[in-house]
């Protein structure tokens, strides 16, 4: 018997030029006619396992044949964890059948095929070792059989991947989650189940080493651990092991090389690489991130850039250790930045190459460069976004600018070396003037020519546009605010307007217009066309609130009600409301339709039943009803005409409202102690209260305590506020006027103005700033406003330290606040996103109010009550006392100079709720300037309060 064997090394030799899939060879068979009797019985094992004696044989004198082949496993146990099936797919070897007389002989193309079977086997990336053994076998008939034996070793498979610290515990500077998300966005998987790869691994390495850096540890030590896991051969665990080391700190920058501009200008330009400063927790520093430092590095040239700085470059800093902390888990280094400044340029010519749909004076106009300014890449940018607009806005979506740039003393510059050839005294006399002076030097700054070389592309237009994760909001819902049209122009200033419209909606988490929420894919098969996908992930918009609660405005309350902004994914508005409690009542339906009749129109109305008291003051009742239309006038801007009609009674009026004399008078407050309904006072009761005429008609004591308003209020506002619950930038512009003139007994006029501001300042910040005025005057037969008319501020919707209310005028010889006629309020807020869902906000609030014939002023007169001296005599058997009508009542007297505006500022925590679809708000607030202001216990406004509120401020 003779072994022939192809050993491992052999054949992969024989495999460098790749790995291709092969067909399955049919070699020719021996004729069945000439198959010999059975072999006698023969003593062959095959990775440990006999091998029986073929049914037949081949005639005496047949060339070798395949007699069997054979998958080993011997290494692991003879067990595979893949089936066997599987490899025989791989391997087209064919083997001889005996008992059908079918031999496959063993030749030059078999050994063919057995390569082709190495190289497909390995391919597979299932093996960790493969070797193919061929062993002769001679027959009695002198036949020779072939025993093709495939020994595998699989890779092993990984059952449980774990990140661990260097002392085995979990890790806890980065979390398992972010971890897997950076994976997911590499594309790098170790699943469970799959087999182990070396280069995943190293791969996964990278990723923790550059998440640990951009946490500061830059020398942390990253590395594995593979071990068996008990259930089955070749099961391993991996497991990370990330040591942390020293967590490299900031101490100082020092920048090297820079000479026009210091140190701490270059420094506040870095966002990261930078020391920690007082605000770092919005600024960012204080951590050294080696990855980061190229992002701060182009800020820092870019700065160079635009202050006429063309050449400037940044090279890698030079890591200084300082110091260790004495537990070795900081080290605090400086960091030297070479700085290469060049030279200062100012703007010579500026020309346009490779334009054909706009002309150069068309480009030339919307970049705002002069020639002989200083360079500034900034206004070349935004030249180039303006130019990108228009392009975009026509379908050009891949144009593309490269700015050239020809600096006057180059040397390869033609002009120059003209203008060198050139002796001075033939030089052109304007060419012989002095040179201006450039930051006290004496020669002529020199200049740079730009060129925008354009490459416009093709025009695109839109194929096809689809929503995907609009689970309840109609898919007509959204087409009707997309401005982007299918079959038309491919207009990427329409795209970006459609996706502000959506965000204002509120229906939808806010679309980022990026490729995680939008896609704009090149339509297969059709040239020049796009396919816009936008993927949105629905908000609940439904509120169902039941339950009880209580709040500073209603008091302890219970509430049923059902509000949606969405309803049945239409867009329409519905609000369904039973609220009752010890200060509020509210029934309330109210139904709102965007699109009315399928056009761009609003329509609504609103009905409700309200009762509030107002702690210390009075009971306010009111039934009515109001109608809405609305039309668009412009973008983001619309009219709206709105007619209301309501009825309001006063009950449950407080004594003080009175006469302020009933503190010391006890018969003043006797004769009204009793009454709750204004209705019911009689004759004398009333000519007590017309002792005060300024709240006489207020509280509608002339009209029997009720008072109809039937009003009509055509209003404008423009809206490009990006989101209504985290607003980060827009503005909102609000101009209304209340008209009463369409009957009731009450008539009046109200405009009112608001200006809404956002900015982002930061990618995690935004300023936001409110301004508000408004004016109310009596017209026709009404003599004094109703108070409920009247204008107050105070409360977390306008400013935020005081009680809801309380900044006003006061009624004449008393503290209580009657209102005014004319109101100003200003409102400031830095928002800083911790979270997605949850905001810190810096506020500053400051209003005033002026009643009729008062002026807005920075100062106003500080007043106390002044009470008459009481009776020297009294009869305490007495059960009335007369009033002597020429005794002097309450007074007013100055006592000094106070601020007019009553300002509120602190810090506000809001969170939002999805269960409730509001923001939920934890208010501190410190109220300089509040002399002159009660809350609603008619006692001294406190300098510091805290306050639970929802929704936001403006």
């Amino acid at each position: 018997m003779r072994t022939q064997s192809l050993p491992t090394l052999f054949i992969a030799a024989l495999l460098g030029v790749g790995v291709a899939g092969v067909a399955r060879a049919q070699a020719p068979a021996a004729s069945p006619a000439a198959a010999a009797p059975a072999a006698q019985s023969i003593a062959k094992t095959a990775c440990g396992t006999p091998v029986g004696s073929p049914a037949a044989l081949p005639p005496a004198g047949s060339p070798p044949f395949i007699w069997t082949l054979e998958l080993c496993f011997d290494r692991q146990g003879n067990t595979s964890t893949v089936e066997n099936e599987t490899y025989l797919y791989w391997i087209k070897l064919p083997v001889s059948l005996p008992s059908q007389g079918k031999f496959v002989p063993y030749d030059e193309a078999a050994e063919d095929l057995i390569r082709s079977d190495f190289k497909s086997l390995w391919n597979t990336k299932f093996l960790e070792d493969l070797s193919i053994e061929v062993t002769d076998h001679t027959f009695e008939n002198g036949v020779v059989g072939k025993m093709v034996v495939y020994r595998m070793e699989e890779r092993e498979r990984v059952k449980i991947v774990d990140y661990r610290n260097t002392k085995g515990d979990s890790i806890s500077i980065i979390k398992r989650s972010d971890v897997d998300e950076k994976l997911r966005e590499k594309n790098i998987e170790v699943r469970l189940d799959s087999f182990l790869d070396e280069g995943s691994i190293r791969r996964v390495e990278g990723v923790l080493r550059e998440m640990m850096a951009e946490k500061g540890f830059t020398n942390a030590e990253i590395g594995h651990k593979v071990s068996p896991v008990a259930g089955g051969p070749k099961l391993v665990n991996v497991t990370f092991t990330v040591g942390e080391g020293p967590k490299i700190k900031i101490r100082d920058v020092e920048f090297v090389g820079n000479q026009a501009i210091d140190d701490g200008k270059l420094q506040k330009k870095m966002k990261e690489n930078k020391p920690k400063g007082l605000l770092g927790f919005i600024t960012g520093g204080g951590t050294y991130k080696e990855a980061m430092f190229e992002e701060d590095a182009a800020k820092v040239v870019e700065y160079y850039q635009n202050q006429g700085y063309p050449q400037a470059r940044v090279g890698n800093p030079e890591v200084k250790t300082l110091q260790d902390s004495k537990d070795g888990k900081n080290r605090w280094v400086q960091l030297r930045i070479p700085v290469t400044e060049g030279k200062r340029y100012r703007f010579g010519d500026l020309s346009f190459e490779g334009n054909k749909l706009v002309n150069a004076t068309g480009l030339r106009t919307l970049y705002k460069i002069e020639p002989g300014e200083w360079y500034s890449k900034k206004k070349i940018n935004d030249g180039n976004k303006k130019a990108q607009e228009v392009y975009g806005s026509r379908g050009f979506m891949e144009w593309t600018p490269f700015e050239m740039r020809k600096y006057s003393d180059d040397p390869n510059n033609p002009e120059t070396m003209l203008a060198a050839l050139v002796p001075p005294a033939l030089a052109a006399p304007e060419e012989r003037k002095p040179a201006e002076t450039a930051k006290e030097g004496t020669s002529k700054p020199p200049v740079v020519d730009v060129t925008m070389q354009i490459t416009e592309g093709p025009q695109y237009f839109v194929n096809r546009i689809t929503f995907t994760g609009n689970t309840t909001t109609r898919d007509n819902v959204i087409r009707r605010e997309m401005r982007l049209i299918e079959g038309n122009v491919f207009d990427t200033e329409a795209l970006k307007y459609s996706v502000r419209r959506l965000n204002q909606l509120g229906y939808f988490k806010e679309l980022k217009g990026n490729d995680s929420d939008m896609k704009v894919d090149k339509t297969p098969g059709k040239e020049n066309n796009v396919d816009v996908t936008l993927k949105f992930e629905e908000q609940n918009r439904n509120q169902l609130t039941f339950g009880a609660g209580v709040s500073q405005y209603e008091g302890f309350f219970g509430q049923l009600a059902f509000q949606t902004s969405n309803f049945l994914g239409r867009g329409e508005s519905l609000t369904v409301s039973v609220q009752a409690g010890d200060r509020a009542q509210n029934y309330q339906l109210a139904f709102s339709e965007p699109f009315l009749f399928d056009r761009n129109i609003t329509g609504g109305f609103d009905i409700y039943k309200r009762s509030l008291q107002y702690i210390g003051y009075y009971t306010q009742k009111s039934t009515g009803g109001n109608m809405v239309f609305g039309f668009p006038v412009a973008d983001f801007s619309r009219m709206f005409f709105n007619y209301s009609y309501e009825t309001v009674h006063m009950t449950d009026l407080n004594e003080a409202l009175i006469d302020q004399s009933c503190l010391l008078r006890a018969t003043g407050c006797s004769i009204i102690q009793s009454v709750g309904d204004l209705s019911q006072l009689t004759p004398t009761q009333i000519e007590v209260l017309r002792r005060n005429p300024f709240v006489y008609d207020s509280l509608l004591i002339g009209q029997g305590g009720r008072r109809v308003i039937s009003k009509v209020t055509p209003s404008f506002v423009h809206n490009t506020v990006d989101s209504p619950i985290f607003p980060n930038q827009g503005k909102r512009l609000t101009a209304s006027i209340d008209l009463a003139v369409l009957g009731g007994n009450t008539q009046f006029y109200k405009p009112r103005a608001e200006y809404i501001y956002f900015h982002r300042h930061l990618p995690r910040t935004s300023f936001g700033f409110r301004a508000q005025t408004e004016y109310i005057r009596p017209i026709g037969e009404t003599q004094s406003l109703p108070i409920f008319e009247r204008l107050f501020l105070g409360g977390e919707y306008s400013v935020r330290g005081f009680d809801i209310r309380s900044i006003g005028p006061t009624v004449p010889g008393s503290v209580v606040v009657l209102g005014g006629n004319k109101s100003l309020l200003f409102n400031a807020e830095y928002l800083i996103s911790i979270m997605s869902q949850v905001r810190i906000v810096l506020f500053y609030d400051a209003g005033q109010v002026r009643d009729v014939g008062e002026h807005f002023a920075w100062r106003e007169n500080e007043t106390k009550v002044v009470f008459p001296p009481g009776p020297l005599l009294t009869d305490p058997f007495a059960t009335s006392q007369l009033l002597d009508p020429n005794a002097p009542g309450v007074t007013s007297q100055v006592i000094g100079q106070t601020s007019a505006f009553k300002t509120s500022t602190g810090v506000e925590l809001r969170f939002f709720m999805p269960v409730l679809n509001v923001p939920f708000r934890l208010i501190y607030a410190w109220n300089p300037q509040r002399t002159g202001v009660l809350d609603n216990n008619l006692r001294p406004a406190k300098e510091t309060v805290f306050r639970f509120a929802v929704g936001t401020t403006f």
